[in-house]
């Protein structure tokens, strides 16, 4: 018979067995995976889907339409900072349950939308309750429930996550053909009601770190950060390198096959190229969950610092080559599939678990920002300068990144 944990000294409930732990992580990951899925896949993209039907309905220009995906980006990364200083408090399962009544709210608000009016509020709301439940409460709540095992869990995360175009693409498309537009937007309210609030709040755990709160006798001290957390170049250091590696990743990825087309590749070609990258993105996520415990979050922040370029500079350079677009198809793919697990891992090794959802949330300012802008200035830069100019800044701009990393890795080693 097994034994049972001790009991706390100070009168408390037992703390975690490894198994119990294990257990209760992988609900988490999986809970919070299916939340993530449904919340990228009913806001992002919908205008991708839908935004034709949006636009003929309401008489809004294209870029109208899809400025909704810009409005929520900006909101949520304004909200982010409080959100995960509220999580590292408080837990993530009010917050995310809230953010799935706010999230079904603002969909029911978008079918119902009549004009310009209507469809900016509700994606105000959008960036709202995406704020509340994605990326910073989601990673910070698994952190706080996974503990040592964070890193494995977060890129477990980030790989059930990265699913959500391959669901929500065929399904959007499918529901908008037998109900219309408005109709599936309503069927994404439901899904928040029926599906991810019961997950938000029967699986995300109450309280910071997933356990009870300590009595107030036997209240243990906050931990100490890292060295690295209090080194005055840390943080600049690494939002400078992480949105620079946003502004590329968000620009040029809704455009990769256009990017292809251009560069001398017929359009069932550019296609095919451009479909490797996600295959290359899992398996680099898969290497990370079986082998990322071996080596430290920076050395694979390195890795996608340094990929990125090269694939970029090979597709540049090789033109209508078909074995070089594809290794710049792979490469590229594998530098985007390591690059959400370092965002998540990354900020864990250098400020530590007890502020990790503040400082997430503080991150997320710039990259949201970014992001808000990116497909927007890579589209104009394509159409009006070509591929190559807009290859080259990208690449600059992905220099750049790696730099900005290399010179956190010398101030903060061998923290990260």
């Amino acid at each position: 018979m097994a034994a049972s944990a001790p009991a706390d000294p100070a009168g408390g409930p037992p703390p975690p067995t490894d198994r119990a732990r294990a257990h209760r992580t992988l609900a988490c990951v999986a809970g919070i995976g299916v939340t993530q899925i449904v919340g990228w896949g009913s806001t992002f993209f919908v205008p991708a889907v839908l935004g034709r039907h949006i636009q003929e309905e309401l008489g809004l220009p294209s870029e109208v339409v899809f400025a909704g995906v810009t409005i929520m980006f900006a909101i949520s990364g304004v909200a982010a900072p409080r959100v995960g200083r509220h999580v590292d408090r408080h837990g993530g399962r009010r917050v995310m349950a809230a953010g799935s009544v706010l999230a079904a709210l603002a969909l029911v608000g978008l079918s119902m939308s009549q004009g310009l009016v209507g469809y900016i509020a509700a994606w105000i709301a959008i960036g709202m309750a995406t704020a509340m439940m994605l990326s910073t409460p989601a990673f910070t709540t698994l952190a706080q429930v996974a503990g040592p095992g964070a890193r494995r869990a977060l890129a477990m995360l980030t790989t059930v996550a990265g699913m959500s175009s391959t669901v929500f693409w065929p399904l959007t498309g499918a529901l908008d053909a037998a109900l219309g537009w408005r109709s599936t937007v309503l069927v994404f309210a439901a899904t928040h009601i029926l599906l991810c609030l019961p997950i938000h709040l029967f699986i995300v755990p109450a309280g910071a770190a997933g356990r009870a709160p300590e009595p107030a006798g036997g209240a243990k001290p906050a931990p100490e950060p890292p060295p690295a957390a209090n080194h005055r170049l840390t943080f600049p250091l690494l939002a400078i390198a992480l949105s620079l590696g946003t502004l590329v990743y968000n620009g040029l990825s809704l455009h990769m096959i256009e990017v292809f087309r251009q560069l001398g590749h017929g359009p069932a070609v550019a296609v095919a190229i451009a479909s490797m990258i996600g295959p290359a993105q899992v398996g680099i996520r898969i290497v990370e969950i079986a082998l990322g415990n071996r080596y430290a979050a920076m050395s694979s922040g390195l890795v996608a610092a340094a990929t990125l370029p090269l694939a970029l500079a090979i597709g540049l350079a090789a033109g209508d080559a078909l074995y070089a677009a594809a290794a710049c198809a792979l490469i590229y793919g594998i530098s985007n599939g390591l690059k959400a697990v370092v965002r998540a891992a990354l900020p864990l090794a250098l400020f530590g678990p007890a502020s990790y959802g503040a400082y997430l949330g503080r991150l997320a300012v710039s990259q949201n920002l970014v992001s808000a802008v990116a497909p927007v200035v890579f589209a104009a830069l394509i159409a009006r300068l070509g591929v190559g100019t807009a290859l080259g800044i990208a690449i600059a701009a992905a220099l750049a990144s790696l730099a900005a990393l290399l010179a956190l890795w010398r101030v903060t080693r061998p923290a990260a």
